[in-house]
């Protein structure tokens, strides 16, 4: 029987700190620029003021981009431009620095970590780090079985919450959140159709590496058919990701989660992280806002996960390479929203001038004749006579 309560996480869950948020907005006011003139960097830079509990917003000096890796049964049904195991070459294009994520974050001096859960390779051909976590070879086929067993199902989602401790306890203080996967859109599709009871038509893209209508249709299979897989399982948030999900899926969303107990701030990617972020909010409704949604990714799973996550993409670009891409492209909005909140200068107090003095009028021989009174009639002078 499983030792985990996944009940515990809306105890240990708090959201970020409503009174500094005031304190930020506050100080907000008080800046040389004035309000608005930043647009949506302001909202940032309170945001982050609440997740740190201080004010004014500490510089992000130590963020990390953190990938997790795996393959997917589901991929073998040719629903993916990749081919079904494949996904060891995606994470060994990040560790040679050779994707647009690893460019990005060498540019920027933002290290990277690759974490392998369920890659369909020989572990030796990776380096120690990046395998040390691995529950299995590849996850299930979805359409017609588990992705993992109940143990496997455990143990990837507390290796995603080792995860989060380690980063936690290394001192980083912003994660980027990506996934290196092949029929991971797949099963994301599903989760999140499962969660927000549609058909899997509306939640079916394309994938990173687009795709064309056959495979679409075959995808649209798949994830119908892993749907009625998922709806008996509805209400237990572990069994949905150990049916339907997937290692890595189940390690993502226990990463979000222990981010959350952890307040350490997430900048999630495409639809693979949103669609974990929406079973994550099941378990724990005060989760959501401890995450950025990084960019609009095109998926229509994603955009629907963030409608009911109630979380608006920082960034619209067309990104649709994933793999952490989008999430590293909004990194520096973020980091400039910290520092315009930390650096810029309060405005001067104004002076409101001395009131000039009038010049006292000149004293009246005479007393002034009142208001309303009628002038003193004089007889003229009698004329001389001769």
């Amino acid at each position: 029987m499983s030792s985990l309560n996944l009940d515990d996480f809306s105890d240990l869950i708090e959201r970020p700190d409503g009174g500094v948020r005031r304190d930020a907005e506050e100080r907000r006011e008080r800046l040389a620029v004035p309000p608005g003139a930043l647009g949506r960097l302001d909202e940032l830079g309170e945001w982050l003021a609440a997740a740190q509990s201080t004010v004014p917003v500490r510089a992000i000096e130590r963020p990390r981009v953190v990938l997790f890796a795996g393959d997917h049964g589901v991929a073998g049904l040719d629903v993916s431009a990749r081919p079904a195991g494949s996904a060891h070459r995606l994470v060994r294009a990040v560790l040679d620095g050779e994707s647009p994520v690893a460019v990005l974050a060498r540019r920027s001096g933002v290290p990277v970590r690759v974490v392998d859960l369920a890659l369909d390779c020989d572990p030796d051909e990776l380096p120690a780090d990046v395998v040390r976590h691995r529950v299995r070879r590849g996850s299930g086929r979805i359409d017609i079985e588990d992705a993992l067993t109940p143990e496997e199902a455990e143990q990837a989602f507390r290796a995603g919450m080792a995860v989060a401790d380690e980063e936690a306890d290394a001192g980083t203080d912003l994660v980027v959140l990506g996934d290196l996967s092949v029929g991971g859109t797949t099963a994301a599709a599903t989760l999140v159709a499962a969660l927000c009871g549609t058909d899997a038509s509306v939640v079916t893209g394309r994938g990173g590496k687009h795709i064309d209508d056959l495979a679409w249709m075959r995808k649209c299979a798949a994830v119908r058919d892993a749907l009625r897989r998922a709806r008996p399982v509805l209400g237990d948030q572990l069994a949905l990701l150990r049916t339907v999900g997937g290692a890595d899926l189940a390690a993502i969303t226990g990463f979000l989660l222990q981010s959350a107990v952890r307040r350490t701030p997430v900048i999630l990617d495409g639809v693979v992280s949103a669609a974990c972020a929406l079973v994550a909010q099941r378990v724990a409704f005060r989760a959501p806002d401890w995450w950025l949604a990084g960019h609009r990714s095109g998926e229509p799973a994603q955009a629907k996960a963030l409608d009911r996550l109630a979380v608006d993409p920082l960034l619209d670009q067309g990104v649709t390479a994933g793999e952490g891409t989008g999430a590293m492209l909004a990194l520096p909005l973020v980091q400039a929203a910290a520092a315009l909140a930390a650096e810029l200068p309060e405005a001067e107090p104004e002076t409101t001038p001395e009131p000039e003095q009038a010049d006292p009028e000149p004293a009246q021989a005479d007393e002034p004749e009142q208001a309303g009174a009628e002038p003193e009639l004089k007889e003229p002078e009698a004329e001389s006579r001769a």
